[in-house]
């Protein structure tokens, strides 16, 4: 298992509206049988910053086949209006 841990960040004054837009989209994640788990987190320190963190079987079957699906598409039209930055994205995986 290997966690996706996108860094997002969007105008504060905007947070409701856009934690109900993950809430949302959050099916299109969960019907693929390669999600694991998802959670949306926010950053106390930063107003506006936020932790998506979603574990997947494997990298290609996050970038491959969830990244070429209609439901990644749905979730960038739900959250992609809200990003003042593009998201950064990295992959992790549990040493301990």
């Amino acid at each position: 298992m290997i966690r996706e841990v996108a860094i997002l960040t969007i105008d504060p004054a905007r947070a409701t509206e856009f934690e109900g837009a993950v809430a949302e989209a959050r099916p299109y994640f969960e019907s693929s049988e390669d999600c694991l788990f998802f959670t949306l987190e926010r950053v106390i320190e930063t107003p506006g910053s936020y932790r998506l963190v979603v574990g997947w079987t494997s990298v290609e079957a996050h970038i491959e086949r969830f990244r070429a699906s209609a439901e990644f598409q749905k979730w960038r039209d739900l959250a992609g209006p809200f990003f003042v930055e593009p998201p950064v994205v990295v992959h992790t995986e549990q040493v301990i």
